[in-house]
């Protein structure tokens, strides 16, 4: 008997899911908590986030699969699909390093389900707080490998929709120096889920090697207290234009898991002008788009 597309989808972002928690677990010599919770209206998840650990002050990894029946309202506001029954299932994960020096990074793979519609959905990006080139390119040529795979055209045309996403509209600046992004990726199904799985499974290979080569560089307080300033960007991208936050929100989903993506301490100065010639000041260069692979 064939299994159904949500079984499928299912078992593999509870594997990612794990896969991933046991490398953070590794590096970092903590273990994560786990909260296995039930949505109201139906299904649930299971979320597990690392505090205070020796390499990440906070790490968020969550499974979640959820079904019932969407607002109305939120509903209208979904492109594709009729009537407001939906099912969606995925992994989204959240990394908040200790040592500045280590960029932050995010990432989501999903798979969503309303009336007769499905698609698949997703990205990962990469949010350094001081600029290494070696870094973002490593990133975005591990993630540009993994689509070429799949389809010449997914790196260029995802690349640029993260570009996009990735602004904080009402400060005209990107929040880092991107990665991909995708939506409403629906037709062939398996060609699709074969895509999204190779995208989750190189996830570790595009950070890891970065998170090593940087966890043991000296910092002090000047470069902590900028890595707090630039965290105040993040929270303000999560709680503005996160469609994952707005989606969790939406459908009453777990709001502790929804919002473990913020960071545990973050700062907002008025309006911080870095040196002239710092390293503050190129980093703002740094985020500008470019073509990193």
């Amino acid at each position: 008997m064939d299994i159904s597309w949500r079984e499928k989808t299912e078992t593999y972002f509870k594997r990612l899911q794990d896969r991933i928690t046991r490398a953070i677990e590794e590096i970092d010599g903590s273990a994560f908590r786990e909260d296995d919770w039930a949505r109201e209206g139906g299904g649930g998840g299971r979320t597990r986030v690392l505090e205070d650990g020796r390499v990440f002050e906070k790490a968020g990894v969550n499974f979640s699969s959820v079904h019932g029946n969407l607002p109305e309202q939120f509903a209208a506001k979904i492109p594709l699909g009729s009537g407001t029954e939906f099912f969606a299932t995925g992994v989204s994960l959240v990394f908040h390093p200790r040592s500045p020096m280590i960029p932050a990074v995010h990432a989501n793979f999903r798979y969503l389900e309303k009336g007769d519609a499905h698609w698949f959905g997703g990205g990962t990006d990469l949010t350094p707080y001081y600029p290494y080139a070696e870094d973002a390119t490593h990133f975005h040529r591990t993630i540009r490998q993994a689509c070429d795979r799949h389809d010449r055209e997914f790196y260029d045309r995802f690349k640029q929709w993260c570009d996009d996403y990735f602004t904080l509209k009402h400060r005209g600046e990107m929040r880092g120096v991107g990665g991909i992004f995708f939506d409403y990726l629906q037709g062939d199904r398996e060609k699709h889920f074969a895509f999204v799985q190779d995208a989750g499974d190189v996830f570790l290979d595009a950070y890891l090697p970065i998170v090593r080569r940087r966890m043991n560089e000296p910092y002090g307080e000047h470069e902590r207290q900028y890595q707090l300033y630039r965290r105040g960007r993040y929270v303000e991208f999560n709680l503005l234009y996160d469609r994952g936050t707005i989606f969790g929100l939406e459908t009453r989903g777990r709001t502790e898991s929804i919002l473990m993506s913020l960071p545990p301490l973050a700062r907002w100065v008025y309006n911080l002008t870095p040196e002239p010639g710092s390293r503050e000041e190129k980093a703002l260069e740094f985020y500008k788009p470019r073509d990193w692979a």
